[in-house]
């Protein structure tokens, strides 16, 4: 059973991120803190629903397969689906999703107009993100960087199919998080992987806040405990992710930061930093004689 939700009303919470900084690492807090169990929730039965992007969830509101139309055409579609989902229910709810955030060419927010009362926007230091996103994709570091400072990146791209999940439009690493952190109009609390790892208590607490949710310390503190690393590693080994792609040895893979020491040549750090200073100043990931914390 969920318990605990302060928030009244409909509506969805998105839970934004680029791809590999943290997102499902906050998902799980999320959902140990909404059910404040006796045990750590199943990393495979979270309690936030389908990610944005799951055709399964616009085939289902919609009512027809969407396999069939252009990207475009779905894109057209999705505000609908995300305002009617959140004009359902009597409690908020909380949504993954990897786009950035975007406005589509009739105005519309793609995200929904109606339905979105804000979002928490995981970030995470590029160099530690382009580390992971190699191991995730089962690809080499300088493909990954290619991917990370390409304006045009897109997941899940296809003209046609029936791939489960939709195109989600990313860019470049700036590109989301500005799309993100200074989308007007946007309630947008910004909560960073380092914080998460640093200062768990605080940082924790203060995304429970903003999402309108319990933040006593007892409760932050077990739903952390109950989904710290190790826990998440655990569960993984024993009964496996259904969110780890085939590609992938294993989703949970260190779960620290500042790996990227031991990863990334002087070379890739200067492709990513070159590509990503302006941001990575503004959030504490460079310092003011341009090298990387």
């Amino acid at each position: 059973m969920v318990t605990g939700r302060d928030v009244t009303g409909g509506g969805i919470y998105w839970l934004a991120s680029y791809p590999k900084s943290g997102n499902t690492w906050f998902r799980t807090f999320l959902s140990n803190l909404l059910e404040d169990g006796e045990r750590p929730v199943d990393i495979n039965s979270l309690h936030t629903g389908h990610i944005a992007s799951s055709r399964e969830w616009l085939d289902e509101v919609l009512g027809f397969d969407t396999a069939d139309l252009t990207e475009e055409e779905v894109d057209l579609l999705r505000p609908g689906v995300y305002d009617w989902t959140a004009g359902t229910g009597m409690e908020a709810e909380y949504r993954k999703t990897h786009d950035a955030w975007q406005i589509l060419p009739d105005g519309r927010p793609l995200l929904g107009p109606q339905g979105t009362r804000g979002a928490v926007y995981l970030l995470r230091n590029p160099l530690d993100v382009v580390v992971s996103m190699a191991s995730h994709n089962g690809t080499d570091i300088d493909t990954a960087i290619t991917g990370m400072n390409n304006p045009g990146h897109a997941l899940s791209k296809a003209n046609r199919g029936i791939r489960p999940q939709v195109r989600q439009r990313i860019g470049t690493w700036s590109d989301h998080v500005t799309s993100w952190v200074d989308a007007t109009g946007l309630a947008c609390h910004v909560l960073r992987y380092e914080d998460m790892t640093d200062d768990a208590e605080n940082a924790f607490a203060g995304a429970a806040r903003f999402l309108g949710l319990s933040a006593d310390p007892e409760r932050i503190s077990k739903a952390i405990g109950f989904s710290n690393f190790d826990t998440l590693a655990r569960q993984e080994a024993e009964k496996g992710f259904r969110e780890r792609p085939a590609r992938s040895q294993r989703f949970f893979r260190e779960g620290r930061s500042g790996a990227w020491r031991a990863h990334l040549t002087d070379q890739q750090v200067d492709r990513i930093v070159t590509a990503h200073a302006p941001l990575m100043r503004r959030f504490g990931y460079l310092r003011d004689d341009g090298t990387p914390v």
